[in-house]
């Protein structure tokens, strides 16, 4: 129960920065309800579950390749972001009226899923956080780092549902207009990230 709480804290740590998961999360929450925004938090908790199996396992091999490949992922992700930005910015929102289908669904979860994985640092940030805690050595079988890895995603989950239910219960309180200015609002921060991940990958 210790390790399983101890990789709920880390999911959670590695989760609630605010980033273009959490303002994609913010903004679907807000058009379709929690389980519209919760899908794309969803997707991003798989990958960081992921990230932390290659952490806890130290499957050096996997951390190689995505080290060799960095420029690669940076420019996928953040021409994706700056594609999501301008359409999020363009289109008009209407936060009643999303198409709630299974193509939507998956393809939210599949946005989430896609920018984490694109995403290096995050695999980075899971083996800096590791170490920092000491917890290579205290992990002495393959079960231990499951149970480890089961807490990572659990706490990713965890937070996104949080973060999803929370602005639920203020999406009926807010006005078109104000709905509006926080969609551009969110577009031109995620246009911010996917921008920066693009110049970061010629840096």
């Amino acid at each position: 129960m210790a390790i399983l709480a101890r990789g709920i804290l880390i999911g959670v740590a590695v989760a609630a920065p605010v980033g273009p998961i959490g303002l994609l999360c913010i903004r679907r929450t807000l058009q379709g309800g929690v389980r519209m925004g919760f899908v794309t938090g969803l997707g991003a908790a798989v990958a960081d579950g992921m990230f932390g199996a290659v952490a806890a396992f130290g499957v050096q091999f996997v951390t190689e390749w995505l080290t060799g490949h960095q420029t690669t992922f940076k420019l996928v992700g953040g021409a994706v972001m700056l594609a999501i930005a301008i359409r999020d910015f363009t289109s008009p929102p209407h936060p009643r009226e999303i198409n709630r289908d299974i193509r939507t669904v998956l393809g939210g979860f599949a946005v989430g899923l896609g920018l984490t994985l694109t995403n290096p640092i995050t695999i980075f940030g899971f083996v800096a956080i590791f170490a920092g805690l000491g917890l290579g050595g205290d992990l002495t079988s393959d079960y231990e780092a499951g149970v480890l890895v089961l807490g990572v995603f659990l706490g990713s989950v965890l937070w996104f549902l949080t973060l999803c239910a929370g602005v639920a219960l203020l999406r009926h309180k807010i006005s078109d207009r104000i709905f509006k200015r926080i969609n551009q609002g969110a577009a031109v921060l995620l246009a911010g990230f996917g921008v920066y991940a693009v110049a970061s990958a010629f840096g």
